[in-house]
């Protein structure tokens, strides 16, 4: 059974958001092995508090992640 770990800063993603993240990859695991494996994969969201994520030696909070984010989109 495979088992996949998502990790994300606490406060970024919404709720709707992280039941995407968790049924596309379920989706892609069912693509690679076939279907049978849709009720043996695990998915599991591991939210990192905020200002316990850093990039490039910085730690980031939850607001500043958002503005990156929004900049990007």
């Amino acid at each position: 059974m495979p088992l996949v770990d998502i990790q994300l800063p606490e406060g970024v993603f919404t709720k709707d958001q992280k039941a995407e993240m968790i049924t596309k990859v379920t989706d892609v695991m069912v693509g690679v092995e076939g279907e049978g494996l849709r009720g043996a994969t695990w998915v599991r969201i591991l939210e990192v508090p905020s200002g316990q994520w850093a990039i490039g030696g910085k730690p980031l909070n939850a607001d500043a992640i958002k503005d990156a984010l929004q900049k990007k989109g």
